[in-house]
């Protein structure tokens, strides 16, 4: 295996022992600020939709399963979109050389959930398709407390989960295959990026 930067060292390290990971220091204050000032832009101007459940012919809105808004980083990026995925960039390389994983395209987008909005238990892989092969979540709030709610609950077996706070410039990474996932509702508007490093697209047999 390759060498890893010693800043992704413990990602690595954390992804091949435990399958997730946890990281507050990856990203520049000063670049996540932005990123959430984008994010909030964009959504006062109605540029964040309902999200759907499913895909091609079975896509849907379906409210009482997930109930965020969220706007697709595909077009011409900002500065802060930029600088942000040059260093998803930078630690999908690191992982690759580290892990061994394959990972080629990344997907990403803007998430707002208003208080109350959930997301149930789900797994990001689809069934017919297994290019999604690692999750990763950037949170974009500042000053998030206990009492703001809206936590990431990742299920490490069938009866264990850990719950894991939006906080400003937290990183998750898990496997996308291996862990069921839900979003708890927040009792303010709570924002982040949701990625995907993809394999290339060699589908399910």
């Amino acid at each position: 295996m390759g060498t890893t930067p010693s800043k992704f060292q413990p990602l690595a390290d954390a992804i091949e022992r435990d399958g997730w990971c946890v990281c507050d220091h990856l990203f520049d204050p000063a670049l996540i600020d932005a990123l959430a000032d984008e994010c909030r832009e964009l959504d006062a101007q109605s540029r964040l939709k309902p999200a759907a459940v499913g895909r091609g012919d079975r896509r849907r809105l379906a409210t009482a399963v997930r109930s965020d808004r969220t706007r697709w980083l595909d077009d011409t990026f900002s500065e802060p979109q930029s600088a942000y995925l040059a260093r998803m960039l930078e630690l999908r390389d690191a992982l690759n050389r580290r892990l061994l994983l394959g990972l080629h395209e990344l997907e990403a987008h803007y998430a707002v959930y208003p208080a109350g909005a959930r997301y149930d238990r789900h797994r990001d892989r689809f069934r017919d398709d297994d290019a999604r092969v690692l999750s990763a979540v950037l949170y974009l709030n500042r000053e998030w407390t206990p009492a703001d709610a809206g936590a990431l609950r990742l299920y490490l077996t069938e009866n264990e989960h850990r719950d894991i706070l939006p906080a400003f410039g937290r990183l998750v990474l898990f496997l996308s295959a291996e862990f069921d996932h839900e979003v708890l509702a927040p009792t303010r508007p709570r924002m982040s990026i949701a990625n995907w490093f993809r394999q290339r697209d060699v589908g399910v047999a």
